[in-house]
């Protein structure tokens, strides 16, 4: 096979980390991992656990931006966040079930804890997480921006005070009304 990031390598076989079957590029670095593989080796491993105390600077890892294409298949491979606060991207064949890590990502994933998790990162469930973390994150500085840090803070614990009342719609009613002591719309 040959490599389908920098198209110049070759892909051998090799293990990541000694543990489980890869391809490796033999110019960029970058690896072929098959899910299965992976999946068969953590049931056959179940107890192993990947360091994640690393050293990792985000510029180790590269990240390719460009649609790569399967090294098996040559279908368009689909592009999967790995974490909210991290904007790499690995690269997903759902044609073969194959994950291309770019050089450096593995790294990455296991300083992020998440080495042990590659086979659910590529999930519907996973991704949906990813997007609902980014969306709340997203709306929390827009938040702060509008109230500012310390009405933020108060708005969200009346928010908080209002929730565990047993009467918030009233509550609401009154706090929405233009006057609440008049029987006038």
């Amino acid at each position: 096979m040959n490599c389908t990031s920098c198209k110049n390598g070759a892909l051998f076989p090799s293990f990541i980390d000694g543990q489980f079957r890869a391809h490796t590029c033999s110019n960029c670095g970058g690896n072929w991992i098959l899910i299965e593989d992976y999946i068969a080796w953590k049931e056959q491993n179940p107890d192993y656990q990947f360091s994640d105390n690393i050293s990792f600077e985000e510029s180790d890892a590269t990240d390719s931006k460009q649609a790569l294409l399967c090294p098996k298949s040559g279908a368009i491979m689909r592009k999967f966040k790995i974490s909210a606060g991290n904007e790499h991207r690995l690269d997903y064949s759902a044609a073969v079930g194959g994950i291309w890590l770019d050089k450096g990502e593995w790294e990455l994933l296991k300083s992020e804890g998440l080495a042990g998790s590659l086979n659910s990162v590529v999930t519907q469930s996973w991704q949906r997480n990813i997007r609902q973390q980014t969306t709340k994150q997203s709306l929390t500085e827009l938040y702060q921006t509008k109230f500012g840090n310390e009405g933020y803070s108060k708005v969200k614990q009346m928010r908080e005070w209002l929730s565990a009342q047993e009467n918030k719609a009233d509550l609401r009613a009154y706090l929405l009304a233009d006057d609440p002591y008049s029987a006038e719309r």
